[in-house]
């Protein structure tokens, strides 16, 4: 399988695109190390770059390319009782080689939007069918930045709520997810709002946990976190 060339990937592109649109002028981009995904497709890259701001200044070099990603809240709400849940996903990252509690995520390709990417991650970590319908963005058509010194990965950010029955919210905990081709292990945990929040220490979730809270206005709910 051939790799795919850096200038030739979405994430360069758009990355670059970015860079030119607001006024930086690129005198030299240096690629120091790439990684691919199993298909050839570049995954991540380190890049020093040589560009200068409009206002004359060098920019800080260093650019660990990553690209868009999607981050979705799952909400199961007991159809009876009314509780609110969440469908988190848990697996091993190499920020502690820890296992994390987070939602359902997924790198954004240049074949799909981010909301087809959203349908898809759900369904690839949880098992879960969702519409477009269904999933609401709390930053309507804008890219945020977990960290803009070093990295340009943005992030949008979804919620879903779906209405079942216990029964049916007990048959989602603990299956076993994810992709082998990606050598994704990962096991799905359902568990009450307010104790799913606190196992969480992604900063990006508990920013999506908060802004879900705010759309529907549970501020009961949000003052218990």
């Amino acid at each position: 399988m051939t790799n795919e060339k850096l200038e030739d990937a979405h994430k360069f592109k758009l990355w670059k695109k970015n860079l030119i649109g607001n006024g930086l002028k690129i005198n030299h981009i240096e690629q120091h190390y790439t990684r691919y995904r199993y298909n050839g497709e570049v995954l991540f890259s380190l890049l020093m770059l040589d560009a200068e701001t409009p206002e004359g200044d060098k920019i800080p070099p260093i650019c660990f390319l990553k690209g868009e990603v999607v981050s979705v809240l799952t909400c199961l709400v007991d159809k009876e009782t009314k509780e609110k849940h969440l469908l988190l996903v848990k697996q091993r990252r190499i920020a502690e080689g820890a296992f994390t509690y987070e939602h359902p995520a997924g790198m954004v390709d240049g074949s799909k939007t981010p909301l087809e990417i959203a349908i898809q991650e759900v369904k690839e970590e949880t098992g879960l069918a969702v519409t477009a319908e269904q999933l609401i963005d709390v930053t309507p058509q804008k890219r945020v930045f977990p960290s803009t010194g070093t990295s340009d990965e943005a992030i949008y950010l979804y919620y879903c709520e779906l209405y079942l029955t216990a029964e049916e919210i007990a048959d989602l905990n603990e299956k076993e997810m994810g992709t082998d081709y990606e050598h994704e292990r990962i096991t799905t945990h359902i568990l009450p709002f307010v104790e799913a929040h606190r196992l969480i220490n992604n900063t990006n979730a508990v920013l999506l946990n908060y802004l879900y809270l705010a759309k529907i206005k549970d501020f009961q709910l949000m003052a218990q976190l």
